[in-house]
């Protein structure tokens, strides 16, 4: 293929891409999005493997239909709660793609190319940090108790910032002297150590943070390596990831209040003064039941309901479809859905779970959409949220989660909170909310509360 025609499909596959980043920031055409973007994924894999006469297309079709059998295995096997720790594994195997195509290149190399050995050790850098960094995200979205938050060894910090220093160091002895590649695999050695250092301290409520940042460096190193061998579609593909991966990494900062050096170096920790859980729920909890939450949905006419983590869990998106739909078509009510930016553990995870319960579009509102509507709620119902409602957020300036936007379910007149217990959210403090004199507690598993809730429902 000559390089004219391969340069021209290079040119369709980045339209392909953008008109599919496009299609991606709305639900109803997402799915046309993914579609436009796998197309253009498609059409540069085959354009640049049939560059090279060295690659049979018989070999090309072998490893198409592998990777197809293996994707399609994947989409039908992996849970919707599971999605996170997929999306993280995607994220390190770009990085350890980068990581090796750069590698190979370098060891191909006879002549010093200063230029390309400055991406190269760019790739080796972020690729290895986003591998190492993925795996152990995807180890905590796991529960694997090796990995648990919080710092891992003493003066942490510290040695983030040595290992830092001495990846610099070894690309700039390899940008010097290109002949010696062994300075990339140790570049790449000392960022796989920064990668899990990194990733190790930060909890579990920053996780959609840690998950579009890492899915961010996948970009960036993918950019990085079409800069060392010279292929243009790679460049702008990477840099669209990096790009958007950025921009989301952004807006869950905003969502959450914090600067993304917090989330990156800080640690999200009650403070030493706060009120204690004894002291915020002592006498105060008022327990409910299916059939008592049924009553007061009877007259109820704008209904509001926010998921959280919990509905991941328990995997009650479709018991919450099912109450939705009843309490429309038997009492008339208004049901919609609140969506908060960090709710779950992946940007759009809550999204996402409902897309799958087949809930229209429409009836997923925005936090900051459905917030000024809440005082006109008669019943809020949150199931497995706790620090995306907790009132703290706007009352105690000393709080860990001080000035983070939440949704206002307190503001409503009656708020069900379904939870298994009183036990605190990622931030580890006590919510008030489940205490305030408009609150009801239901303890019961999520799906378990929502199938009562629709039996209870349809015999009142």
């Amino acid at each position: 293929m000559s390089s004219n025609w391969t340069n021209l499909a290079y040119l369709l596959s980045a339209i392909l891409f953008i008109f599919g980043l496009k299609g991606l920031t709305h639900p109803r055409t997402a799915v046309r999005g993914n579609l436009l973007g796998a197309c253009g994924m498609l059409l540069a894999i085959i354009v640049t493997l049939s560059a090279h006469d060295i690659i049979s297309p018989w070999l090309i079709g072998f490893g198409l239909v592998v990777g197809a059998i293996v994707g399609a295995g994947l989409a039908v096997k992996i849970e919707m709660t599971a999605m996170p720790q997929l999306v993280a594994l995607f994220n390190g195997l770009g990085g350890i793609a980068s990581v090796l195509v750069a590698g190979a290149w370098l060891t191909e190399q006879t002549l010093a190319q200063t230029d390309g050995t400055v991406a190269a050790s760019a790739s080796g850098l972020i690729g290895s940090v986003t591998f190492l960094g993925s795996l152990v995200a995807f180890a905590k979205l796991q529960g694997l108790k090796w990995f648990p938050d919080g710092n891992v060894i003493p003066a942490q910090k510290f040695v983030n910032l040595l290992l830092t220093v001495a990846a610099i160091l070894f690309s700039i002895f390899l940008i010097k002297d290109p002949s010696a590649d062994y300075y990339y695999w140790l570049i790449v050695i000392v960022a796989a150590g920064l990668g899990v250092l990194l990733v190790t301290p930060i909890g579990g409520a920053d996780m959609p943070v840690v998950i579009a940042l890492l899915n961010s460096y996948s970009g960036l190193a993918a950019s990085a390596t079409g800069f060392v061998i010279g292929n243009n579609v790679l460049i702008i593909a990477g840099a669209l990831v990096g790009a958007s991966g950025l921009i989301l990494t952004s807006i869950m900062c905003k969502a959450m209040n914090r600067s993304l050096l917090n989330v990156v170096f800080g640690t999200l920790a009650p403070s030493e003064d706060g009120p204690s859980a004894d002291e915020v729920y002592a006498g105060k909890i008022k327990s409910t039941s299916a059939d008592e939450v049924a009553m007061l949905l009877e007259t109820a006419r704008k209904v509001v309901i926010v998921p959280g983590y919990g509905m991941a869990v328990s995997q009650a998106q479709h018991a919450v479809r099912d109450l939705a739909n009843l309490l429309e078509s038997k009492n008339g009510t208004t049901v919609d859905f609140a969506i908060h930016p960090v709710a779950g553990r992946m940007p759009g995870h809550m999204n996402v779970l409902l897309a799958e319960a087949n809930i229209p579009y429409d009836k997923l509102r925005e936090m900051d959409d459905i917030n000024p509507e809440m005082e006109q709620v008669d019943m809020s119902i949150v199931i497995g949220a706790n620090d995306v409602v907790n009132p703290v957020a706007r009352t105690d300036p000393k709080s860990p989660i001080a000035g983070m936007p939440i949704i206002d379910v307190d503001k409503s007149r009656t708020v069900v909170v379904i939870k298994r217990s009183l036990s605190p959210g990622y931030a580890g403090i006590p919510n008030p909310l489940f205490a305030s004199d408009n609150a009801l507690m239901f303890f019961a598993d999520g799906k378990k509360a929502f199938q009562e809730l629709v039996e209870a429902v349809k015999e009142t």
